[in-house]
C-alpha cells in the first residue's frame, strides 16, 4: 500500500520540481541511488520497469525506502498495462508513469487513489489523459514532441496543463531554463542525472552533489521568472 497520498505525491512534484528516471538491476546500487538523490533535495524518485525482474529489485527497494529513507516517495514507470500497474501498487508504488496512456492503467491508479503520469506526445493525447484523472501529465519524449517550444504553444490554449517533459532535459541551466520558462512543472531527468559514470564508479557523493544542484539551480530559475 502507498505510503503517500495522491495529493503529497502530487505537490511534492510540484515543489521539487525534477523526478530521477532510474532502472538498475542491482539491488545495492538502486539503494544508493535513491539514498544519494534523497539526501540532495529530490524525494519523487521513478524506478523504471525494464529489466528482467525488475519488480522483484522494485519490491526489494521500497522495503528499504520505507525503512532507511522515510522521505523519499517511490513510483514505478515504464508500465504500459494494468497488470503491471497492479503488481506495483500492491509493491508499495507511490505513483505510476508510463511511455503512453492507457485508461485501464488509470482506472487501476485511480480505485487505489494512486496519481497515474501518462506518456503524451500531443495536445489531444495530453487533453484525454486529462479527463481519465491524470494531474500531471509526462511529455514524451520530450524533446521529439517539440520540445519547450511545444510546452510553450500548448500552454496558450490549455494553461491549466501540468506538464513534465522527460528526454531531452539536461541538468544545465540553459535547457532547464528552456522547459520551465516555457511553462512545465517538473522535469524528468535520466542519465543526465544519475549517470552512468557516476554508478560505474558508484560515486554516490557526486550524485547527492548533483541533486542538491539541480534542485538549486531549479528554484533560482522559477524565482526568476
Amino acid at each position: 500500500m502507498a505510503r503517500y497520498t495522491r495529493l503529497q505525491v502530487n505537490n511534492a512534484i510540484h515543489e521539487t520540481g525534477v523526478v530521477p528516471v532510474f532502472y538498475n538491476g542491482d539491488l545495492d546500487i538502486v539503494r544508493h541511488i535513491a539514498r544519494s538523490c534523497a539526501a540532495g533535495g529530490i524525494k519523487v524518485l521513478e524506478f523504471t520497469n525494464r529489466g528482467d525482474h525488475a519488480w522483484e529489485v522494485f519490491n526489494e527497494l521500497e522495503k528499504y525506502c520505507r525503512d532507511e529513507v522515510p522521505d523519499a516517495i517511490l513510483g514505478a514507470g515504464s508500465v504500459i498495462d494494468a497488470g503491471t500497474a497492479a503488481q506495483y501498487i500492491n509493491s508499495g508504488a507511490n505513483f505510476i508513469v508510463g511511455p503512453v496512456t492507457n485508461p485501464d492503467v488509470a482506472k487501476v491508479c485511480n480505485r487505489r487513489k494512486i496519481p497515474y503520469t501518462p506518456g503524451c506526445g500531443t495536445a489531444s493525447e495530453i487533453s484525454y489523459a486529462e479527463e481519465l484523472g491524470c494531474e500531471i501529465i509526462k511529455v514524451f519524449p520530450g524533446s521529439g514532441a517539440g520540445g519547450p517550444g511545444f510546452i510553450k504553444d500548448l500552454m496558450g490554449p490549455m494553461p491549466w496543463s501540468s506538464l513534465m517533459p522527460t528526454g531531452g532535459v539536461d541538468i544545465t541551466r540553459e535547457s532547464l531554463e528552456g522547459w520551465f520558462n516555457a511553462g512545465v512543472v517538473a522535469v524528468g531527468m535520466g542519465s543526465k542525472l544519475v549517470s552512468a559514470d557516476i554508478v560505474s564508479g558508484k560515486d554516490w557523493a557526486a550524485l547527492e552533489q548533483r541533486s542538491r544542484e539541480v534542485v538549486a539551480l531549479i528554484n533560482e530559475i522559477r524565482s526568476d521568472k
